[in-house]
């Protein structure tokens, strides 16, 4: 698995035109909207994610 993953799209205004940035790890340029933008991994839930009971889901007991 890689150390890095890239994004796909601008997270502002969704085109793909993305290229990694001088600014360091997990910063990108986008070339379409000119603007920067850094990602991060922060870290795992400590509960993880548990069903939603309002929408449908199971209810527990």
């Amino acid at each position: 698995m890689s150390g890095r993953a890239a994004p796909f799209y601008c997270p502002y205004c969704g085109d793909e035109d993305l290229r990694p940035s001088e600014e360091g790890h997990g910063s990108w340029e986008c070339g379409a909207c000119n603007r920067a933008f850094r990602l991060s991994f922060l870290g795992l839930l400590a509960k993880g994610l548990r069903p939603d009971t309002h929408e449908g889901g199971i209810e527990s007991p």
